[in-house]
């Protein structure tokens, strides 16, 4: 088993996941940027071109499981070595791609590639740290994205008004090949599980046997569409509803990945100790800033304003979403990761269409914003499922466990935050048991 570090600091291997992750999420998200462009030049409509991030999104929802399951035997350290070597060459094919069909079967390939090392590379960042700090090490990965919004999809929309979309696609694969020397030189050799820790696909699929499992999948799944619904048509929004010129785009892009940066840097702070308290307050968030852009779309003020606020909120809350997963599905470490993977882009894909739909009904932009709207106030539903199972089966195992009556008492009244807290232990001490998470 890895040596685990100490509260205060997290294994230099986390921190070049979290670069990887930067070159991945850079070429997720920078359609946003480059959409006009992109479909003038290949004869699209726009609600064709936010396909392809729909295209993107369904990549990882399939890619996810698959791959993980596929990998589950095998180094994990070569597999993440693997796929980004795909991904970087599924870059450089879009890059060269002559025609829409090209480039969104290219998408496709990229997105299985991302998918698998997101599923691989949390397995792996999960298990070089205690339990207790799961969420500050998904806080570093779901970073990568966070910087990717700040520095990768500005620079991606620069690149694509003043060269050309594809020089966005050169820049990702460029930075594909940098993470890949950084996880060859610095992330450890894992050996292959053997005897009772060898992964089990049978094994790992009881998990969704468990409801807590499909509600935190649900939940994720909202959160990712309430932001893709707005996110994958902002710049349209910008520029034909808020009347921002076009060379705005990039710097409203960069504020929102300032929001998501410190949305992620909140979120990872504070989920360990608050989980559902983060969960509800940042999707609540997210589902009043929605609501209030669309009533204000059409001021550029507003609209600059709520996008760097939709950053904050949105982000806040994925470290407790990844945590809360691996938390329910503490026996299946990989697939965890996979499922969380594919939650998330489930809603990468859904909200992208059905803000199309919205779009293509003639409802104008700003009903992009009213569809993530429902679909937050529809994952705040799905939490407060969530919590009220969490609590109610912490307090009836806790009860079961008591010998008196004060006992008894004092574990029916114990807080939820406090019931959270004793899952998160309960989870190390099966963790240690089974010889810890990066060994399944």
């Amino acid at each position: 088993m890895p040596a685990q570090p100490d509260r205060s600091s997290l294994p230099i291997a986390v921190y070049i996941l979290g670069l990887s992750v930067f070159a991945l999420g850079t070429s997720e998200f920078m359609l946003s940027g480059i959409l006009q462009p992109l479909a003038r030049d290949l004869d699209v409509s726009i609600p064709q071109a936010g396909l392809l991030v729909s295209a993107f999104a369904i990549g990882m929802v399939v890619g996810a499981p698959v791959l993980a399951a596929a990998t589950l035997r095998l180094p994990r350290r070569t597999t993440l070595i693997a796929l980004l070597a795909v991904f970087g060459l599924g870059q450089v094919a879009g890059a060269l791609a002559p025609s829409y069909g090209v480039l969104f079967v290219s998408r496709i390939v990229s997105a299985l590639a991302c998918a698998g090392f997101w599923a691989v590379g949390a397995a792996v960042a999960v298990s070089l740290v205690p339990v207790t700090a799961r969420a500050r090490a998904m806080a570093v990965m779901v970073g990568g994205l966070s910087i990717a919004n700040i520095a990768g999809v500005p620079a991606g929309a620069l690149l694509g008004q003043h060269a050309g979309w594809r020089a966005a696609f050169w820049a990702v694969a460029g930075l594909a090949a940098i993470g890949l020397v950084g996880v060859i030189a610095l992330v450890p050799r894992t050996a292959v599980p053997t005897g009772e820790d060898r992964p089990q696909l049978r094994r790992e699929l009881t998990i969704y046997k468990d409801k807590q499992v499909w509600l935190a999948l649900t939940a994720t799944a909202l959160n990712g569409a309430a932001v893709f619904a707005l996110f994958s048509y902002l710049s349209p929004l910008l520029t034909d509803t808020a009347g921002l010129a076009e060379s705005w785009v990039p710097t409203v892009l960069a504020l929102f990945g300032v929001g998501a940066l410190t949305g992620t840097f909140i979120g990872g702070r504070i989920a360990d100790a608050h989980l559902f308290g983060t969960l509800f307050g940042g999707i609540a968030a997210s589902t009043v800033v929605l609501a209030v852009l669309a009533l204000t779309a059409h001021s550029a003020v507003a609209a600059i304003a709520l996008s760097l606020m939709l950053g904050v909120t949105a982000f806040t809350t994925a470290p407790a979403l990844n945590a809360r997963m691996f938390n329910v599905a503490n026996a299946a470490p990989t697939l965890a990761g996979a499922t969380t993977t594919a939650a998330f882009n489930i809603g990468n894909t859904l909200g992208p269409w059905l803000g199309g739909l919205a779009i293509g009904a003639g409802w104008g932009y700003p009903s992009v914003a009213w569809t993530g709207a429902a679909l937050a106030a529809a994952a705040v539903i799905t939490t407060a499922l969530a919590f009220r199972l969490h609590r109610a089966t912490n307090q009836s195992r806790l009860v079961a466990s008591s010998t008196t009556p004060a006992a008894q008492a004092t574990a029916t009244a114990q807080p939820a935050e406090t019931a959270e807290a004793a899952e998160t232990a309960e989870a190390a001490g099966t963790a240690k048991a089974t010889g810890a998470a990066g060994h399944h």
